[in-house]
């Protein structure tokens, strides 16, 4: 049972496989001869003191001293919002009627206070001039006792 069977389709099929397996194994033996491309030193990127990859190693001479507690990881730590006995006084910035909540932008500290519906007295639109006092919840400060005035 030999290859007396073998058709000539067949016999170019064979060829080119093997034809093809030797090709392939000449380029594995030559990417094994150059092997120099692969080595670890040439993929390392160094980071300079601006934040720029480099080929090169940092100066040892050019390092400074970082203190653990000057680094953030996350989102820095906000400061905490005066205390202040009086209402403070901001403009809406958004409100969703439909939803029922908004945010209010503080006049004094420009920063942004969550504003529900059931702490509004009154109706308050886009932006209106509203005086409130802040309340810290769990998802952050929230502006209650909203009230328009003008």
């Amino acid at each position: 049972m030999g290859r007396s069977q073998e058709t000539f389709s067949k016999k170019e099929v064979t060829n080119r496989k093997e034809k093809k397996r030797k090709e392939k194994e000449k380029k594995r033996l030559a990417k094994k001869d150059n092997e120099t491309s692969g080595k670890l030193e040439d993929m390392i990127a160094y980071v300079d003191e601006f934040g720029n990859l480099t080929s090169t190693p940092p100066d040892p001479n050019k390092k400074r001293e970082i203190k653990k507690e000057d680094i953030e990881i996350n989102i820095p730590k906000q400061d905490a919002l005066p205390e202040d006995d009086g209402p403070r006084k901001g403009v809406v910035t958004f409100f969703n009627e439909s939803k029922g909540y908004g945010f209010i932008k503080d006049s004094s500290t420009k920063e942004s206070v969550f504003v529900h519906i059931n702490n509004v007295d009154g109706n308050i639109k886009e932006n209106n001039m509203v005086t409130y006092e802040i309340e810290m919840r769990e998802k952050g400060p929230t502006a209650t006792n909203v009230k328009v005035t003008r």
